[in-house]
């Protein structure tokens, strides 16, 4: 399919951080994947992407992740399970979210990738389904393709919307790149924490389990998280890491707070929301 005379040919779609308001690891499968609690905050700070329709079969990519060889670029992977033989497109991005934080960029890349597509090219696929296709990219690109703040257990797939309060958060970005895989191999890591319920986690339960085999490992995580937790009390890091955030009543606090931030530190204050913008159709 080429591009549609007199329907749509082009959508800019933003693809947002997010933040892992705890992470509890309650088990692992046979198959070694392991078992997770998590509350996934959607963030109103991300990427810009804009998909062009192509009266060429197949998907062509430019921007920020150029160097990223294409059997590992998620999003070049999630519009191949789209059939990007029929059909044509061709993707430029802007990043923003930094590669190894823990805040969800190729992830949310990739959901960004499947809901965008299949608008584009009039695919006419269901959420449900998007979400199955996204899971074997990875784990948090259902959450992204579900379109909301959200509760997550399984390995990340069985998701119950959230409707978390307005808060603003301080998020640190320290200069290196975590590996997910590493952190998960970890002997030390912590796999059985008991779960909790929704009620506990709005009553201020949880951790990061992940978080002390990271601060071990990686210096730059336990200074950014030494000097946010000076400042909150809430200072904690998301996913696998490497970046630290902590939750403010407002803005002015917030921005405070990352004023006083150490040099060669790069701080982001960003709003939590609760569900996508909308993409925005060019014709």
């Amino acid at each position: 399919m080429g591009i549609r005379s007199g329907t749509v040919t082009a959508i800019e779609a933003f693809s947002p951080a997010k933040l892992n308001l705890f992470l509890h690891v309650t088990g692992r499968r046979p198959d070694g994947y392991h078992l997770l609690q998590t509350a996934f905050q959607l963030l109103n700070w991300g990427d810009d992407m804009r998909f062009e329709a192509s009266a060429t079969p197949g998907v062509s990519l430019s921007g920020d992740t150029d160097d990223i060889a294409p059997e590992h670029n998620l999003i070049l992977r999630a519009a191949q399970t789209l059939g990007q033989h029929k059909h044509g497109a061709h993707i430029h991005i802007r990043k923003r979210i930094p590669r190894g934080g823990g805040l969800g960029g190729g992830s949310s890349n990739a959901a960004t990738t499947l809901l965008a597509l299949n608008q584009l090219w009039g695919l006419g696929l269901q959420r449900d389904t998007l979400q199955q296709l996204a899971a074997p990219l990875g784990a948090d690109v259902p959450v992204f393709v579900f379109g909301q703040s959200a509760w997550a257990e399984g390995v990340g797939e069985v998701l119950t919307a959230l409707s978390l309060p307005k808060r603003w958060f301080v998020i640190a970005q320290p200069e290196c790149a975590v590996s997910t895989a590493e952190i998960f191999s970890d002997p030390a890591l912590t796999r059985h924490t008991p779960p909790i319920t929704v009620q506990a986690f709005f009553s201020g339960a949880g951790h990061n389990d992940l978080q002390d085999v990271v601060v071990s490992r990686y210096p730059e995580v336990l200074q950014a998280w030494e000097w946010l937790d000076q400042h909150a009390t809430t200072a904690r890091m998301t996913g696998s890491g490497a970046c630290v955030f902590a939750a403010l009543e407002t803005e002015e606090l917030a921005r405070q707070i990352a004023a006083t931030a150490p040099n060669g530190l790069t701080v982001v204050v960003a709003e939590g929301v609760n569900r996508l913008p909308e993409m925005r159709e060019v014709e």
